[in-house]
């Protein structure tokens, strides 16, 4: 699995365009409500530490067991991005998440974005895909239902871990 890059891909409204540091600036807009962090903590970047973290995401994981894969999502009719999915891939489990700014909230794409990165996901062969939502963040997990994911009994940080077994 460590062999895996990420790819631009599309679903029905959303390219999904691989993270570039470019990127940063224009993301600082999109991510900068602060009501984005009310369940995953911290607060927005600037433009300068979104750069300096995406610099960092884009060098790839310390670890080589470790792939790192990270998109921006663009609403392709408006021409705007819209937020980010990610995956973390170990030979064992690949973890995703999502975010969406604020503006774009309600209107499906985190789902269909969370959803087109799974089947991408299959299509390279990962076993299966794990997610972890607060158990307050109703959004969230209704992303991750429509993801095709499903809750499971285990807790991470107080998160509720969610699963979806691509392939045995």
């Amino acid at each position: 699995m460590s062999l895996l890059v990420a790819e631009s891909f599309a679903t029905e409204r959303l390219d999904l365009l691989p993270l570039e540091v470019a990127h940063a600036e224009e993301m600082a807009g999109v991510l900068s409500d602060p009501a984005l962090h009310t369940f995953i903590g911290g607060a927005p970047h600037t433009p300068h530490s979104l750069r300096a973290r995406y610099e960092r995401l884009t060098a790839g994981s310390p670890d080589p067991a470790v792939t790192w894969l990270n998109w921006v999502i663009r609403l392709r009719d408006e021409s705007c991005p819209t937020g980010t999915v990610q995956a973390t891939v170990t030979e064992s489990v690949t973890e995703i998440a999502w975010v969406v700014g604020t503006p774009w909230q309600g209107r499906g794409i985190a789902g269909e974005a969370a959803r087109g990165l799974v089947d991408w996901l299959g299509g390279q062969r990962v076993r299966s895909v794990i997610a972890h939502v607060h158990p307050d963040h109703h959004a969230s997990a209704a992303v991750a239902r429509s993801a095709g994911l499903a809750p499971t009994g285990i807790r991470q940080d107080g998160e509720i871990r969610w699963i979806r077994e691509l392939r045995p």
